[in-house]
């Protein structure tokens, strides 16, 4: 078969198939119909094998059986493919999110619940800090500690930041002061992008020159990013500690003060 080694390791993995099962689909798709024999012949996979092979290819819709005699097979096409293998991964997907979503009313997440709040050391969450790496972790985590928020909430971001994702703050802003909590804001970075995102999130907007990227909640909690820009990489500091807090908070509203 005229096709290098590489492109058959290569889409073998790529659609989930074995070597065989690759071997074979590749010579129907240049054959464009053929026998088993045409196709142990093409492919190099050994006759013995070819029919038991084919089988596992229509089973799983690489290949189709053409009427009439003697029997000889089609291969589908790769978009055809590629299509169908997006679907399943969808459909599995969906399947995964619900399974998860039914998981907090299972009696095995009530134990999960119970091993980590009232176990034999519980954790108590005021004794707590850690540090945080990956961009989707940093966010669930923030998530959760706005949640929890019920007094106030501190951001100092970049203006940049603010306004790539300024759809969502809009929304968390709102969200925020529907449950009656204080929201204060500083940006860094160009003053217009500031102004313009005064207006548009409706909440006073402090411009400082300070580059840092920080959240605090209640004065109780900190989550302090070490590095300004968000990546997949993303590591952020998470402080738990009422003292720390308020200190930070301070110096906040002084560095803040008109």
């Amino acid at each position: 078969m005229l096709v290098k080694n590489e492109l058959v390791g290569k889409i073998k993995d790529y659609f989930d198939l074995n070597i065989y099962e690759t071997k074979v689909w590749l010579a129907l798709l240049g054959k464009g119909s053929a026998s088993a024999g045409e196709i142990a012949s093409v492919s190099g996979v050994p006759r013995s094998r070819t029919y038991d092979v084919l089988e596992s290819l229509e089973k799983k819709g690489f290949a189709i059986v053409k009427l009439g005699k003697p029997v000889k097979y089609l291969g589908v096409k790769p978009k055809i493919i590629l299509e169908k293998l997006k679907n399943n991964v969808r459909v599995e997907a969906d399947e995964k999110v619900k399974a998860l979503g039914g998981l907090k009313e299972t009696n095995e997440f009530q134990q999960l619940e119970e091993l980590y709040n009232v176990g034999i050391n519980p954790v108590k969450r005021e004794d707590l800090s850690a540090s945080i790496k990956g961009r989707s972790l940093i966010t669930n985590h923030l998530r959760e500690i706005l949640d929890s928020a019920t007094e106030e909430v501190i951001f100092c971001v970049s203006a940049n930041e603010i306004k790539l994702k300024e759809k969502i703050y809009e929304e968390l802003f709102s969200e925020l002061k529907e449950r009656g909590i204080t929201v204060k804001v500083a940006l860094s970075g160009e003053k217009e992008i500031v102004k313009e995102l005064e207006k548009s999130l409706d909440t006073q907007v402090k411009h400082i020159e300070v580059k840092a990227k920080f959240f605090i909640v209640d004065r109780k909690e900190v989550l302090f990013h070490l590095s300004p820009e968000s990546t997949k990489d993303d590591q952020a500091i998470w402080i738990n500690s009422e003292f720390f807090s308020e200190g930070f908070a301070d110096l906040f509203d002084i560095v803040t003060k008109d």
